[in-house]
């Protein structure tokens, strides 16, 4: 390949690779998905049992994290259950995991951003590390069956066609199937 043509390809793929916020995989079959039993900052109990026929969207976050910041409108309107204003078919339980920040910390930045979706707070990263979370904002799908079957790394709009259509088919695949379509 000539430089010219390196340089046609670097510029060609470079735009892609700028829309590569993410990086789906599909949860490992060989780790056992976690247990629920937390508290939000608004008082509410969430457990594996009452989410069990939800599809669970367990976003894993930071204030001081840029993409988690960014992401936070679309989850928003995601708890809504709108898009574009209107109702939305595919609506699923989101949870924000706050990891290592004070419950006054947290609660300012809800505020300032008109936030009320549900966030527990992970002030020891207990969740986190059960979870296993290194990067944020990580978010793991879960299933109506409870089980989890993706783990999303980085930024994600999740009022996009692509996260859409993520949820509707977690609504309707069996788990065995789920985690052979990336």
């Amino acid at each position: 390949m000539t430089l010219g043509r390196a340089w046609v390809s670097v510029v060609l793929c470079a735009p892609l690779l700028a829309h590569a916020q993410f990086d789906k995989t599909p949860w490992p079959r060989s780790q056992a998905t976690p247990k629920m039993d937390m508290v939000d900052v608004q008082g509410q109990r969430w457990t594996s049992a009452d989410l069990k026929g939800r599809v669970v969207v367990l976003n894993f976050w930071a204030t001081w994290c840029g993409p988690c910041k960014e992401e936070m409108p679309s989850l928003q309107a995601l708890h809504k259950g709108r898009v574009d204003g209107q109702s939305d078919a595919t609506h699923a339980v989101v949870i924000g995991i706050n990891v290592k920040e004070t419950a006054s910390t947290v609660r300012r930045f809800m505020s300032a951003q008109h936030l009320d979706l549900p966030v527990v707070l992970d002030a020891q990263g207990d969740l986190t590390r059960q979870w296993g979370v290194r990067i944020y904002p990580t978010t793991v799908l879960i299933g109506p069956d409870g089980q989890a079957r993706w783990r999303v790394v980085g930024e994600v709009d999740w009022n996009g066609p692509i996260s859409r259509a993520w949820l509707h088919d977690l609504r309707v695949q069996p788990v065995s199937q789920a985690v052979r379509h990336p």
